[in-house]
């Protein structure tokens, strides 16, 4: 790019990859059961983070534009396949009772492990379901036999057991566990509307970041819902009605538990896998009260094995499970000092340049592409506490009428010969699209 060159709008100059080219990107949300049982499949099938495939942690309150392109839902796993990655052949699907190919209860498609094209013209395949991303991932390597492969009719039982059990928690299972976790997001005489899916990602908005994620449509276990009697105007009690649905089908895996160590007898499957991320959560919703519950003893000692589990704990940690947002390089970002930031979101504009420098003293605003942020954290802010990220799309600087130019981040020979984007004008709050702790 030119000197002082406008920067083209909101796509992003040509960079060089984060990851080695060619490797399949795995978008994920570190709480989100969804996202929590596709990695474990991942793991469990060999893959390594950073040598197999790329993991891109997302805000879901700011997802990246890449994400979004393969994959317009905007839901979290997506599994982006270079061209020529698909499934390996011998992967046996696992469908629900009843679904139609390429769906099932509780996803939005996709449901038999099948992928689609990203839509761009790349030849990448796209996964975004999380059943599916498993499905793929076990179809490549399988050595705890997960699938319960073999075409005996004891394979073939344990595969049916595997789907009901799946649909059940995505189904049923998940409606109420919404409905008790997030009861403000779910109105009581609204319980049988249209609900989120793994599509909406995480509407709760919870402090623990798990995401929800129900099923999409008329939910499963409607008559379920419906011996519960009518919803009562009060949330509370339409809350506790959920949890006791929730409770009456934990209290049936429960009694499956008790013959053996997991669901389908002593060797764990893709069921027990795709089940106790939602366990969990169910628990994490109200300990206390899950934990006093007097006849769910198997239940409770199979949860407990998984939250102590080395597969949850690798998981759940760097770098399958990464703390800190990716940063698109089709977006640009400014560290900002959090009083200042605080200021600017009361005067309703951002008008500071730098550390220590004003809009009006420098004549634009200093800013990164994704691959500088942390050269300039290093630099300029490392040793002054806590900061602020701020993530601006330059699609909504271009309506507002900010000028944005690549330049050396200095004048003259000094400067360096690296390039910058500049702001020419305030940055309007409306360009900000996140503004988080920056964790370097």
């Amino acid at each position: 790019m030119a000197p002082n060159q406008a920067w083209p709008g909101p796509t992003a100059p040509a960079l060089e990859p984060c990851q080695p080219a060619g490797l399949p990107v795995l978008y994920s949300f570190r709480r989100c059961p969804y996202a929590i049982r596709a990695r474990l499949a991942l793991a469990a099938a060999g893959l390594v983070p950073k040598i197999d495939l790329e993991v891109r942690e997302v805000s879901l309150a700011c997802k990246p534009p890449e994400l979004l392109l393969a994959s317009p839902k905007g839901s979290v796993p997506v599994l982006v396949l270079p061209p020529g990655a698909g499934a390996k052949p011998g992967a046996t699907p696992v469908r629900h009772p009843g679904s139609e190919p390429g769906g099932g209860p509780g996803t939005d498609g996709g449901g038999d492990g099948s992928s689609k094209g990203s839509g761009d013209g790349s030849g990448q395949q796209v996964i975004d379901q999380s059943l599916a991303l498993m499905t793929w991932a076990l179809g490549r390597h399988d050595p705890g036999d997960w699938l319960r492969r073999g075409s005996s009719p004891a394979a073939q039982a344990s595969r049916d057991a595997m789907a009901a059990l799946i649909a059940e928690n995505d189904g049923p299972f998940k409606h109420h566990l919404d409905r008790f976790k997030y009861p403000d997001r779910f109105k009581p005489k609204q319980s049988h509307g249209a609900s989120l899916s793994e599509r909406d990602g995480n509407p709760g908005g919870n402090k623990d970041g798990d995401s929800g994620g129900t099923t999409g449509g008329k939910p499963m276990g409607e008559p379920a819902l419906n011996a519960l009697g009518p919803s009562d105007s009060d949330p509370g009690l339409d809350r506790q009605r959920h949890r006791a649905a929730a409770l009456t089908i934990l209290g049936g895996w429960n009694r499956r538990l008790g013959s053996g160590n997991w669901l389908l007898g002593p060797s764990s499957s893709l069921a027990d896998w795709a089940l106790l991320p939602f366990v969990r959560q169910f628990r994490r919703a109200d300990p206390a009260g899950f934990d006093a519950e007097p006849d769910l003893a198997a239940l409770k000692n199979w949860l407990q094995r998984f939250e102590h589990s080395p597969e949850l704990a690798a998981v759940m940690a760097d770098p399958w499970g990464q703390r800190q947002p990716w940063q698109s390089p089709r977006w640009l970002y400014h560290l900002a000092l959090p009083e200042e930031w605080r200021q600017a979101r009361a005067a309703g504009v951002y008008a500071r340049s730098t550390r220590g420098l004003g809009l009006e003293q420098v004549g634009f605003i200093h800013a990164s592409y994704a691959h500088q942020l942390a050269a300039t954290y290093a630099r300029f802010y490392d040793d002054c506490g806590p900061v602020v990220l701020l993530t601006i799309d330059p699609g909504r600087l271009d309506q507002a009428g900010v000028p944005v130019r690549a330049e050396p981040a200095g004048p003259g020979p000094a400067g360096s010969a690296e390039r910058f984007p500049h702001l020419y004008g305030p940055l309007p709050l409306t360009a900000v699209l996140a503004a988080a702790p920056y964790q370097p």
